[in-house]
């Protein structure tokens, strides 16, 4: 399959989820806010994908945070039910076995925005920055955190101008007065534990696995080793 089919067969798996997911979700107002941004981005990778060239792995990543997030919009966050999912396919509950107090899913997705994120970032930085050796690993983690702190300010302005039941179900605190500073500090250990598994591999490997990839391209020249 050629990376132009792969793309293909991701936007479409995406839209035939997102459509089904988009049928009587929970709440549509919240549903249309946490879309707002999804489907901006899925455009704009789809349009920008001569462009920006990003490696199939970074679009199977991207493929799967859009999925954790579609799943959260049509649920609203806190409502997401993994747990009874779980319970249903194998008898056991994570809520009561690790005495859960609140529903984390919204915590899980902002691990994944980390962890899933930092490979796409790192290509792009590589590609347009021009960025290499320990700039190329601690950029992509930088942006990654600030972009996930501009997030909570945000749903924070969101709650603000909504209020009421929209604003609270968009911002999804569930009480917990320190939820922001949690999902930021999730952010930023999905990042770094993604970032030093891109370095491990790129360095076991001998060879930077992104240069490799725009120089197959032809988008950059330069040595392809690890830094």
């Amino acid at each position: 399959m050629t990376r132009d089919h792969y793309l293909s067969a991701l936007v479409v798996a995406f839209a035939m989820l997102w459509m089904v997911l988009a049928i009587a979700p929970y709440d549509r107002d919240t549903w249309l806010l946490e879309n707002v941004l999804l489907v901006l981005g899925v455009v704009v990778l789809w349009q920008t994908r001569r462009a920006l060239p990003l490696s199939t792995m970074s679009y199977s990543l991207l493929f799967t945070f859009f999925c954790l997030h579609a799943v959260g919009a049509h649920f609203t966050y806190s409502l997401v039910p993994y747990d009874e999912a779980l319970r249903s396919l194998s008898g056991m509950s994570v809520t009561e076995a690790l005495d859960f107090s609140r529903n984390h899913y919204d915590r899980i997705v902002h691990f994944a925005y980390g962890f899933l994120l930092v490979l796409p970032v790192r290509e792009l930085l590589v590609l347009f920055a021009k960025v290499r050796g320990f700039w190329s690993y601690f950029l992509p983690l930088d942006i990654v955190m600030s972009s996930s702190l501009l997030y909570e300010l945000i749903e924070w302005g969101a709650a603000v101008v909504y209020g009421g039941d929209l604003g609270a179900a968009f911002l999804g605190t569930q009480g917990d007065e320190w939820d922001a500073h949690r999902d930021m500090a999730l952010a930023g250990l999905g990042g770094l534990i993604a970032i030093l598994a891109v370095l491990a591999v790129n360095h076991w490997r001998g060879y930077d696995m992104t240069l490799e990839w725009f120089k197959r391209l032809g988008r950059i020249d330069g040595p392809e080793r690890a830094q």
